[in-house]
């Protein structure tokens, strides 16, 4: 049997770890027009948003559905122009006047990993043609070259080669999510977005795909953003979590400090309504209201309409995100130690 030609190897050469931000987003903001005319409405799916994603960092980005997580993620993979604001991805500044040019640098190296693997893959082609069309499209690498690129790629996401020449049908949804991130992959990304990657499957595939993306992220020196409405999924594999509400950020935190002492009631509502033993009788505690209609959002403090602390300084008077250490809240009555938000 002849020899397979040499892939290029994927290297962590240049790719320092947790020391510098890869991207930082500041004051991002992304509205819809709904509607014309005098009936023109608009929606403010993101506003005002920032956080920063360090080299070989996982940041979590949680929240309930419409809370925007989506959309910074198509934003940041730039398949949606933000509104206002700017994005420096990878040394690249991104900002509402950005055009296709300066996204083609960043083309390769940011990647998205799909919540749905069997809608991300064509059901015509075979797995190992899915895994090799960004390098076909990119020009990388002769026809032997990319043969021997995806078998490696297989082979890095737990699968084995000899599988190329299956259709997606053929595998189970753990495996394509496999077969998707391996895709993902295929251009040497140094960032990628997760976007409710792991929510289709079951707990325990769940679990596999979480500790495949880590075991990739030390070997490959990778960077995520992990964006999921389900907080024990993202305390699995994340390092620091931004909680998102209505389109804004209330509150980031390293992992630890967030779950053992919130600072916003939002997260501890979230934090609440987890899953866990309880005593016999004892309910979960529900959190009431509804969220804002993004067409029509109150004055002052998003959360005041459901918030059990709330005042009217909260109703009046929009909270900054302020700085506590390495966390930042968005809440009138945060303070360090968090006392009046476990109180709640």
């Amino acid at each position: 049997m002849a020899a397979r030609p040499a892939a290029p190897v994927i290297s962590l050469k240049g790719r320092s770890q947790m020391s510098d931000p890869l991207v930082s987003i500041r004051h991002l903001s992304r509205s819809f027009d709904i509607g014309s005319g005098r009936s023109r409405q608009v929606l403010k799916a993101v506003e005002d948003v920032s956080f920063h994603i360090n080299r070989g960092e996982t940041l979590g980005l949680v929240g309930e559905s419409g809370s925007g997580k989506s959309t910074i993620g198509k934003m940041l993979v730039g398949s949606l122009p933000p509104s206002s604001g700017e994005m420096e991805i990878l040394g690249q500044t991104i900002t509402a006047g950005s055009g296709r040019r300066d996204w083609r640098r960043l083309r390769e190296r940011v990647q998205f990993v799909f919540q749905d693997p069997h809608a991300a893959l064509n059901p015509r082609m075979r797995v190992g043609q899915s895994i090799a069309e960004p390098l076909e499209i990119q020009g990388k690498l002769s026809r032997a070259e990319r043969v021997a690129r995806v078998a490696d790629l297989m082979d890095l996401v737990g699968l084995p080669p000899s599988w190329t020449e299956r259709f997606p049908h053929e595998f189970s949804g753990g495996q394509r999510q496999r077969i998707v991130i391996a895709r993902a992959l295929a251009l040497n990304p140094e960032f990628v977005i997760c976007d409710e990657a792991v929510a289709s499957l079951d707990v325990s595939m769940q679990a596999q795909i979480i500790n495949l993306l880590k075991d990739l992220q030390d070997r490959l020196g990778l960077s995520y953003l992990f964006i999921a409405h389900d907080l024990a999924v993202v305390r699995a594999a994340s390092h620091r979590i931004a909680v998102l509400y209505a389109g804004q950020v209330v509150e980031t935190a390293p992992r630890s400090d967030l779950f053992r002492t919130p600072l916003h009631p939002y997260t501890r509502a979230l934090l609440d309504a987890v899953p866990r033993a309880r005593r016999r009788g004892e309910r979960p505690p529900v959190l009431g209201g509804e969220v804002p209609s993004l067409l029509n959002k109150p004055k002052g403090c998003n959360f005041s309409t459901r918030c059990p602390l709330a005042n009217d300084h909260c109703r009046r008077v929009e909270p900054a995100l302020r700085s506590f250490g390495p966390r930042q809240v968005a809440c009138h009555f945060a303070g360090e130690g968090g006392d009046a938000i476990s109180a709640a």
